[in-house]
């Protein structure tokens, strides 16, 4: 060991030219040192909001809208930055996607994106780039903060619970549901997002008829109570009800369908042995005994479980609803027809029965963009006119 050690130092010792082995070793260390300290200050002056601002694309397009949000400004005083959400926090990724970024810098230097109409032309691009990149990681960047196993989901309101709880089973990823919450969405996606907006204006003209119909346009809050101050539960979007009396505010319904006998028993679906889904009630009224009226089971022969007809009446906000259902499946006809077209050609609508509709679209949500409460109306409409109801 002291012979090696001898022999070591002797080496060490041993001029290279002019410089002994040792000293251009110590050197090359201090050299090292020197440029990883360079190099990792310039990458950082890189994630900074001052330098994604820099260049006036983002100075003058998405920066201010990101201004007019909550990330931007709320009651607790955290501001999320730029890089806080488009620049990964592991070393890793986050040299991979610096790599990445220089097409970004290439098509700012050039005048791809140079002028406003140029990144509105762009912007559908730019977004799903980076839609998918959030999606790959399982929106990480967002989880940095926003994490399921710290969130309330029991204080949420019931339509937000309900979603949150679906999601954090699944891990799902942030961005899934939530695009265009910091930035505006791309002006193509009107076709989707614009759906929901069109047939909530339409039911500003609805009459609540007694012992007639209606249809809801979007996932409503349910209440046991007129006050609307009781859970009750959420209405699936496309679900049928008949009104029962109506206050100032307040409209009392009727739901009637089949739930399986498993667990609590709270999903309400249209009717025995088929997954559309009408209502989610809240577990106090799926476990009442006066709030829920329930009727025969049966036990379906595909799957072996047993079904139980059921009937609730509950309270709900006088909105979101239309009393015709045609303009519904009208406006989730072009959606799917336009959105579900852009990677192959759709399968015809009957070509699948209700129950097999769900697996096929889950399948398609990877490639579109739509937000929650559409893809609850387009998938009612596949099931409604699915190979089941073909001949209705």
């Amino acid at each position: 060991m002291k012979e090696f050690i001898r022999k070591l130092w002797a080496t060490m010792r041993r001029p290279a030219t002019k410089i002994s082995l040792g000293a251009l070793t110590l050197g090359g260390f201090i050299a090292g040192v020197i440029f990883w300290g360079g190099f990792n200050t310039a990458l950082e002056m890189t994630n900074t909001e001052k330098f994604c601002i820099s260049c006036h694309t983002m100075r003058e397009n998405v920066y201010p809208e990101l201004q007019h949000t909550v990330h931007w400004s709320n009651t607790s005083g955290v501001r999320a930055t730029c890089p806080d959400c488009h620049v990964p926090h592991n070393w890793t990724d986050k040299i991979a996607r610096k790599m990445q970024a220089s097409k970004e810098v290439f098509a700012q230097v050039f005048g791809v994106i140079g002028t406003r109409e140029k990144f509105l032309d762009k912007r559908l691009e730019l977004a799903q780039h980076e839609w998918a990149r959030f999606s790959a990681n399982g929106s990480a960047e967002c989880k940095t903060c926003h994490k399921y196993e710290s969130m309330q989901i029991e204080n949420m309101r019931p339509a937000a619970r309900l979603q949150m709880t679906q999601a954090a089973e699944r891990d799902q990823s942030c961005i899934d549901c939530h695009k265009g919450i910091a930035h505006e969405l791309p002006a193509e996606m009107d076709s989707t997002g614009g759906m929901l907006g069109k047939l909530i204006s339409m039911s500003h003209s609805t009459s609540f008829d007694k012992d007639k119909p209606v249809y809801s346009v979007n996932f409503l809050e349910m209440y046991v109570d007129e006050g609307l101050t009781q859970d009750g539960g959420v209405l699936e979007p496309a679900s049928k009800v008949t009104v029962l009396d109506d206050s100032k505010d307040a409209i009392k319904i009727s739901i009637t369908g089949w739930r399986k006998m498993k667990g609590f028993g709270r999903v309400i679906y249209e009717d025995f042995g088929l997954n559309i889904a009408s209502a989610a009630l809240s577990k106090a009224v799926a476990q009442s005994q006066t709030d829920i009226r329930t009727f025969e089971t049966k036990e379906d022969d595909l799957t072996g479980l047993t079904w139980q007809r059921v009937e609730v009446d509950l309270w709900a906000k006088k909105s979101n609803f239309l009393d015709n259902v045609d303009p519904i499946w009208t406006e989730a006809k072009q959606a799917y027809e336009t959105n579900c077209s852009l990677c192959h050609t759709q399968p015809d609508v009957a070509h699948f029965d209700a129950n097999t509709w769900p697996g096929m679209f889950d399948g398609m949500m990877g490639f579109v963009n739509f937000d929650q409460a559409t893809q609850a109306l387009v998938l009612k409409y596949l099931q409604k006119h699915s190979s089941t109801f073909a001949d209705h």
